[in-house]
């Protein structure tokens, strides 16, 4: 009501004047007149009224009421004196009541008494006594003092006392009605005695046979009966002054509380508040209804009048006899809560809002209140679509794209614009996209995507190559770069001619509506999206088109983005499986196994290969480049080439590491001096050099997790290899580490995907590795310990690249290897010669008798010639014939073209001629030329 005042204050100062109106303001003054006897009215909003302005204490309201000018302070006057008189006669009347019942206690305990001491054993013999006063009087007072009575008094049948409390009264005459006594009654009394206004009892003392021997008295003063009464009177007196004190209290707070509701208005003042109320609630342009309990109208203001089309004597009578439609009426004689609802009443949509009027206490009924939303309605409807299309661009937004697949980035699409923007939702897209390639102008596109509402529509499949002939919407789509509206599908030649046999199914289906939109990003045409309708009967319209252009330019994007991974991810697969190792050489000191895992990511830097070495050694390498990618990959590949290169000079695990350190560095400036800023740090390296013949396998690593041991009993050991820092930090020398492997061991090396990621650390990993391969045991192959490993440690979704090398140690047979140590002679020569040639006899290897012995005395005369003692020849017997001749000098030969003239100096290249390959090797005390030669 207070928001109807004020927004009728708003908008006039009164209402319109007509008859009708005045009218209504009569009934109306009626209904609040009666209203006003049974209410108070609600809480005021006026803070003025409330005692808080300067000079006005917290009971400002109350020294106002008592003004008795107002309402409240007539109120508060009148409920004062009513306390008042109500606390004086309640005061007099338990005055009263306690008065009487004093009365009556001492007659009983008079009557009581003397009944008692009448028929007390003694007393009618001591009546015939000599001398029945002096055994009465004793009696009597002891009988008065317990009983708590004024007199007890026996006396004869003529009235003349026996006893008394006063002695001087013995003898006279008693005063007082004995007449009933004699009679044989007993008889109680108030009269004036010897001891003053008394209340007494005369009972008779009877012989044995009923005659009447003498009377008893027993009485209370008066004074003593009234002394009860007088005692409580201070009580009551400030019992009643405290009741008088807290109802007045109580009745200043109602009154206090009446002048906050009543703003200090007096009667005159509320009657025209009541007129302006009247005159505003009929000027508000918010229709207005109170109903009582029983569903009868109480008020209905002009406006409840204009929009329900109400009678002129509606008030009075049953919401139902009013001609309101059935729902709208129901609402009204139900009373229930309802905001906001919306009821059609003819040709306006109403809001209706209403709210029980007794919550508080007040008259049972409701208060509805009624509101025109058509137009509202209307602009509400337009406002939800254009939130609802907001909605569905972020959705997209946020929807369309988690994912750098093309495919998937096309269903995300469907599922975002089914069913909340279509029915059906189609995409197709151009071969050339699947495959991250820029596709060309063409109308043969794949259906990649398909959804809707329901999967039996007779459109074409999703993997179907689809070839759109020239007047179809989609071809001219693809032609112009723009999005097309077919309204009416059946009625749509270009589409019709497409397939007419499938067009018909799909009318027949119920589809009548298309929308085909190119995707586009930039000047690239990748496919077109195509949008279907089939349940609501209108036709897409140009605000539909404009939000399917968008929706589809948000995917464009995503779709591109994924192409153009998709390209770039092929090309890293490709580079990377052009790098990686497509098989492994043959050699016989190792037994090998491999597993590289690459991680869902994409492509990374993880790396390993297996290098044949001279001497029937092999060199088993294993790295990893931080990061994904064709740069990680292109990294990787210069590291394995750089490997390579490095262990063809047959450098020990610990230079070639350093030799790679520096290589790393160099790659890094130069990537800075260009600004790229893609440094490799963070690449690490694990080489491991094993012989064959003295079953020693030498490690270095730098940064990378230690390799693992498997000993032919099972048990399984992590070396302790000396950990450099990764490849490309410089500043600390490489170490190695010398393992002893018996043949049968098993070598394992592997990158920190397998034993590390974001939930486990490395610790936990490699405990995880030694579980899986001691469960794994030394009864299966190495290709089965892979698996195994894979199996056991392998993450369901990989965040990094795994590289996993498990190679089984094999021993070259002592009756392969033999040596001989040579003096610094130049006739030790021939004996070499002969040696040799017994040797290869026994191996059966008679056809390279000349070839060896020719190079073993080109390399034997060398070493006596420039090297220095001793000097060692050794042939090993492996896949190829091994010779090497060793000394203790580490100046290298290098082979030369001699000039025609020259007497020496071809003897390295006859070497060169004669085997399959030859080199240098340094050890510790020297150096190595070997040369092989491929067997028979």
């Amino acid at each position: 009501m207070i928001r109807l005042l004020g927004r009728a204050r708003a908008q006039s100062a009164g209402r319109p004047g007509g008859p009708r109106g005045r009218r209504r303001s009569d009934r109306v003054r009626r209904v609040h007149e009666r209203q006003a006897a049974q209410h108070i009215p609600g809480e005021p909003v006026d803070r003025r009224q409330r005692g808080g302005g300067p000079g006005r204490g917290p009971f400002a309201g109350l020294r106002a009421a008592l003004g008795g000018r107002s309402v409240a302070g007539q109120v508060f006057l009148y409920q004062v004196v009513i306390v008042l008189v109500l606390v004086v006669s309640a005061v007099g009347a338990l005055l009263l009541q306690v008065r009487h019942d004093s009365t009556h206690e001492a007659r009983n305990r008079s009557l009581a008494v003397a009944e008692t001491f009448a028929n007390a054993p003694g007393t009618r013999e001591a009546l015939t006594g000599p001398d029945p006063t002096a055994v009465l009087q004793p009696r009597a007072e002891a009988a008065r003092e317990r009983s708590k009575v004024d007199f007890v008094v026996v006396m004869n049948t003529d009235g003349v006392r026996y006893t008394h409390p006063k002695p001087d009264r013995i003898g006279k005459r008693f005063v007082g009605n004995t007449g009933p006594a004699l009679a044989g009654r007993s008889v109680t009394e108030e009269i004036t005695g010897t001891l003053g206004p008394l209340v007494q009892a005369v009972v008779p003392i009877k012989a044995p046979d009923g005659s009447v021997v003498g009377l008893v008295s027993a009485g209370i003063t008066t004074e003593n009966v009234g002394g009860a009464a007088e005692r409580q009177l201070p009580l009551l007196l400030v019992s009643a002054a405290a009741a008088l004190a807290f109802s007045t209290a109580g009745t200043a707070l109602v009154s206090r509380r009446l002048l906050r509701q009543t703003h200090g208005l007096g009667p005159s003042e509320m009657t025209r508040m009541y007129e302006h109320h009247d005159a505003v609630l009929h000027a508000v342009r918010e229709g207005v209804i109170i109903v009582d309990g029983g569903g009868r109208l109480l008020l209905a203001n002009d406006e409840a009048h204009r929009l329900l089309a109400l009678p002129e004597d509606a008030e009075g009578r049953h919401v139902h006899a009013l001609g309101l439609d059935m729902d709208t009426a129901e609402l009204l004689a139900s009373g229930r809560v309802a905001t906001d609802e919306v009821h059609l009443v003819d040709d306006r949509l109403l809001a209706i809002n209403q709210r029980p009027t007794d919550l508080q206490g007040t008259p049972s009924g409701s208060v509805a209140t009624l509101r025109d939303s058509t137009e509202l309605r209307a602009l509400s409807g337009r406002a939800e679509v254009a939130r609802e299309r907001l909605k569905l661009l972020y959705d997209a937004g946020v929807g369309i794209g988690t994912t750098l697949d093309v495919t998937r980035t096309a269903e995300e699409l469907v599922e975002v614009a089914v069913p909340r923007f279509a029915d059906f939702v189609t995409v197709d897209l151009a071969h050339a996209v699947l495959t991250g390639a820029e596709p060309e102008a063409g109308t043969t596109l794949r259906r990649t995507a398909f959804g809707g509402i329901r999967h039996d529509v007779p459109l074409y499949p999703v993997g179907e190559d689809i070839t759109f002939v020239p007047s179809s919407p989609q071809a001219r789509s693809l032609s112009t770069g723009r999005a097309r509206i077919e309204p009416a599908l059946g009625q749509a030649p270009g589409w019709l001619a497409q397939d007419a046999e499938r067009a018909a199914q799909v009318v027949e289906y119920g589809v009548h509506s298309l929308i085909t939109v190119p995707l586009r990003a930039g000047s690239l045409l990748m496919g077109v999206v195509n949008f279907w309708r089939s349940e609501k009967p209108e036709p897409f319209d140009p605000e539909e088109l404009a939000l399917a252009e968008e929706l589809v330019a948000r995917a464009a994007v995503s779709i591109d983005n994924a192409r153009r991974y998709a390209r770039e991810h092929a090309m890293a697969v490709t580079l990377q499986r052009s790098l990686l190792p497509r098989s492994l050489p043959e050699q016989s000191a190792l037994d090998v196994a491999y597993r590289y895992l690459p991680a869902q990511a994409g492509v990374g830097g993880d790396w390993f290969d297996v290098l044949p070495l001279s001497g029937a050694r092999v060199a088993v390498v294993v790295g990893d480049v931080v990061g994904h990618g064709l740069h990680a990959a292109a990294t990787m590949g210069r590291l394995r080439t750089a490997v390579h290169n490095f262990s063809a000079l047959d450098l020990a695990p610990d230079e070639l590491l350093g030799h790679l350190d520096e290589l790393v560095g160099r790659i890094d400036q130069d990537e800075a001096e260009e600004g790229q800023g893609a440094a490799v740090t963070g690449a690490t390296c694990l080489y491991a050099i094993y012989d064959p013949v003295s079953r020693h396998c030498t490690v270095a690593r730098a940064g990378h997790p230690p390799p693992a041991v498997v000993r032919p009993d099972g048990s399984v050991e992590f070396p302790d290899v000396p950990a450099g820092p990764p490849l490309g930090l410089g500043g600390l020398p490489f170490e190695t580490a010398e393992l002893d492997l018996p043949e049968g061991s098993r070598l394992v090396l592997y990158t920190d995907g397998l034993v590390e990621d974001r939930e486990l650390d490395i610790g936990a990993g490699l405990e995880r590795l030694r579980t899986a391969l001691v469960q794994a045991g030394t009864g299966i192959s190495p290709e089965g310990t892979c698996q195994a490993v894979v199996d056991a440690l392998l993450p369901d979704r990989p965040h990094d690249d795994i590289a996993l090398i498990v190679a089984d140690t094999r021993a070259l047979a002592a009756d392969r290897v033999v040596g001989w140590d040579v003096p610094s002679d130049p006739a030790a020569v021939g004996r070499v010669r002969a040696s040799v040639s017994r040797q290869l006899t026994e191996w059966g290897l008679e056809e390279l008798e000349f070839t060896t012995e020719l190079i073993l005395s080109e390399l034997v005369t060398n070493a006596i010639r420039y090297g220095s003692g001793p000097i060692r020849v050794r042939m090993l017997h492996d896949r190829s014939l091994i010779c090497e001749v060793s000394d203790t000098s580490s100046t290298s030969p290098h082979l030369r073209y001699a000039a025609d003239t020259d007497e020496g100096g071809r003897g390295l290249f006859l070497i060169a001629q004669l085997s399959e390959r030859w080199g240098t090797r340094y050890t510790p005390d020297g150096k190595v030329i070997w040369a092989e030669q491929v067997l028979p």
